[in-house]
């Protein structure tokens, strides 16, 4: 299979911190890669790579503009991430409340 033909998951889409900036970039306003280079260290090619990966996995979406390609946040993808964490919202949950019963069972043996 081709590698053009090969979807990025959405998950290995965000693993990247620079991508993740690019998406907080976008979610703003939509933005031409020249634009969107201006805020990183690091080449154009470099940051078209990146926004090459987030439109594979379906996060960000180009648009041809005249001779410039502008891109603009596509939250949808992010509805399975939400998913996935919800699950685990119960654990955080569970151990705040058990920190909560605990400080406030001591605060009450002090008193």
């Amino acid at each position: 299979m081709a590698a053009s033909l090969l979807k990025h998951d959405v998950f290995q889409a965000i693993a990247d911190p620079t991508r993740r900036q690019l998406l907080r970039l976008l979610g703003e306003q939509e933005m031409p890669v020249t634009a969107i280079s201006g805020h990183f260290p690091m080449s154009r090619t470099a940051v078209s790579k990146h926004l090459r990966i987030l439109a594979d996995a379906g996060l960000v979406k180009p648009r041809k503009v005249g001779r410039e390609t502008r891109y603009r946040l596509e939250p949808e993808p992010l509805l399975e991430l939400k998913r996935w964490l919800s699950y685990y919202e119960r654990f955080w949950e569970n151990k705040m409340s058990a920190l909560q019963r605990y400080v406030e069972s001591d605060e009450s043996d002090g008193a």
